[in-house]
């Protein structure tokens, strides 16, 4: 709380920026409102000059459909024969009658009556060309041999000229074909929707007359809604530009420094300011508890190496890491003749001075550990059997340095047992270090022994 008070928090407050948000985007909204209603009346009157525009459109294309259809079961008959494409080539000129049906259903007041003309002259002349697409399907059938009884009336009764009536099957086929696929077939096709276009350019212009009215108070009154629009736009960018530098940009350096266990940074408004200094003081009150609660938990309180529980960790971690690994456990010879003939503060000055060498012997990657009264281990990191005689020469060192004190400690000796792993810390590991531990006590302590399976 101390740091609060040395430095004080001049951050923008967040609840004053929220009032004065709320205030200004009231005032915003009702305008436009007020202008959305007025530009949704204008809106309606063009809407009803568009929907003219496209009735007509889709009455247009209909009749422009329908002649094409027409056109293409008449091709489709000359070319294959199927007497399918006459029977619905004359269902669509007497029963669906798509090109009538959509002049007869083009209301009064979507085009003009010299606008409908153009609709009128394109229905003509595509029923002008009904004669000659007849004719043609007519040459067809007695090309391809058709039974007449089978055909529509109308083919029917179309009679075939004298010069047609001496052609062969392939000459009669050709004539046919020419009829639906020459020029004059396609000028009269042009024509059609030539008639068509026209009747759609007419609709257009006065569809534009119509929308011209409505567009300049439209746009009077759209202006302003884009004023009520811009400010507002402009508004919601600054409001998101202070959350995002006030509110988001804190809260995620906040949360990469809760990751990373550091202290927050001062920074954003006044809120997360507050909430940082708070933090950086629990935080550091946490931070020297944990670090102190950490190391009374892991280490050994005497001798201040890693204590049972935390080699019993690093034994389970290590069983999923196949590297090749040795386990040395250490016992101290004799130790219960320390402890009665010098005393126990004595004894744990012997046991401090073990811890010592061990962690001066080994490896910063070694891990020592006292795991019982006067019992030591050692986890040797990445390290094979071809380095046992560099092992037993450190065990031998120890018990020099043990046996020649030069304080005034007594004498003591170590007995280890040392057993390898090349696929990390096994069930069978510690049994194997300990028989070889055994096998030292049993041919006179003070020196090692390496587990031969």
């Amino acid at each position: 709380m101390e740091d609060k008070k040395k430095k004080p928090i001049r951050g923008i407050r967040i609840q004053t920026i929220n009032v004065a948000m709320i205030i200004v985007s009231c005032i915003l909204y009702v305008l436009l409102i007020y202008t959305t209603v007025r530009v949704s009346m204008r809106y309606d009157d063009m809407i009803a000059a568009t929907d003219n525009y496209i009735k007509s459109q889709e009455n247009a294309a209909i009749v422009s459909d329908a002649s094409d259809y027409l056109t293409e079961q008449v091709r489709l008959y000359v070319v294959d024969g199927n007497i399918r494409h006459v029977e619905d080539y004359f269902t669509e000129v007497n029963v669906t009658r798509r090109r009538e049906t959509a002049l007869e259903q083009l209301p009064a007041d979507i085009a003009s009556e010299k606008d409908r003309d153009y609709l009128q002259t394109a229905l003509d002349n595509s029923n002008s060309l009904m004669e000659r697409e007849i004719h043609a399907m007519r040459i067809a059938a007695a090309a391809w041999g058709a039974d007449l009884e089978e055909l529509p009336v109308e083919v029917q009764a179309e009679e075939l000229t004298e010069e047609e009536q001496g052609l062969d099957q392939g000459a009669l086929l050709a004539r046919a074909r020419d009829l639906v696929f020459d020029e004059g077939y396609q000028e009269a096709k042009k024509q059609i929707m030539d008639n068509i276009s026209e009747f759609i350019a007419a609709v257009v212009d006065g569809t534009k007359g119509r929308q011209q009215s409505s567009v300049k108070v439209l746009r009077s009154t759209m202006l302003r809604q884009e004023i009520c629009i811009s400010i507002l736009f402009i508004m919601n960018v600054l409001t998101f530009a202070m959350i995002i530098l006030l509110i988001v940009k804190p809260l995620q350096i906040y949360i990469n420094c809760i990751k990373e266990e550091k202290r927050l940074e001062i920074m954003g408004s006044y809120e997360f300011q507050y909430l940082a200094l708070t933090y950086n003081d629990v935080y550091e009150v946490n931070a020297a508890n944990e670090v102190l609660l950490r190391h009374q938990a892991e280490h050994d309180a005497l001798t201040g190496i890693m204590n049972r529980g935390a080699f019993d960790q690093l034994k389970e971690l290590l069983k999923m890491r196949p590297a090749p690994l040795a386990l040395a456990i250490v016992d101290v010879d004799k130790f219960k003749d320390v402890n009665d003939g010098y005393g126990h503060e004595m004894g744990d000055r012997v046991l401090k001075k073990v811890a010592e060498l061990l962690k001066s012997c080994f490896r910063a990657s070694d891990y020592p550990a006292r795991i019982g009264g006067d019992e030591f281990a050692a986890i040797l990191m990445d390290i094979t059997e071809d380095q046992k005689d560099a092992l037993a020469e450190k065990i031998a060192e120890l018990n020099r340095l043990l046996q020649n004190p030069e304080d005034d400690l007594p004498k003591v000796s170590l007995s280890v047992g040392i057993a390898f792993s090349a696929s990390g810390f096994t069930d069978d590991l510690y049994k194997n270090a300990d028989s070889a531990l055994y096998e030292v006590k049993e041919n006179g302590r003070c020196g090692c022994r390496f587990y031969e399976g």
